[in-house]
């Protein structure tokens, strides 16, 4: 998945997508992936570490999330009804303080084996409803991906000349 263009740019939900999210600081993250790939172990794992960091964290959304593009932004928001829930393997579902919305700041997708060591430019970005946004490829379960994902969030990338 490298772009995904449901629609060009309007504040009108794009639609309602199979993903978790939550915010760090005032970034959201975005985490995409099959069932199963470990979408709400790497949302807790993240709040976790961010937390551990002295980062303000909480959950958007869990399993269903809305993306809507805005002003040249893409807000992700989450599903009414499902605000701070998040289902937690072996332990059932577990209720976390939460923010409705927030500004799409990378976009995480779970892959199977292990991500590509150099992408090309264009898998570094996936365009969503018209709004470009950065892209972090990583393998389901494995690597302390929690770590890499904060990585790349805080991480300014300078274009190599």
């Amino acid at each position: 998945m490298t772009t995904d263009d449901f629609a060009p740019a309007s504040s009108e939900p794009l639609a309602v997508i199979h993903a978790s999210a939550l915010l760090v600081g005032s970034r959201a993250v975005v985490i995409r992936g099959p069932s199963g790939s470990g979408k709400s172990s790497l949302t807790l794992a993240l709040i976790a570490e961010a937390e551990a960091r002295g980062l303000f964290s909480r959950l958007i959304g869990d399993d269903r999330v809305i993306l809507t593009p805005s002003a040249g932004r893409l807000v992700v928001r989450g599903v009414a009804g499902l605000h701070g829930y998040i289902e937690h393997r072996g332990r059932g579902i577990l209720r976390l303080p939460f923010e409705p919305a927030g500004v799409v700041a990378l976009v995480v997708d779970l892959v199977a084996g292990e991500p590509t060591r150099y992408p090309v430019p264009t898998e570094t970005t996936t365009t969503v409803g018209g709004v470009r946004v950065p892209r972090l490829s990583v393998a389901g379960y494995g690597i302390p991906r929690s770590q890499m994902v904060l990585s790349a969030l805080f991480t300014p990338q300078l274009p190599i000349e």
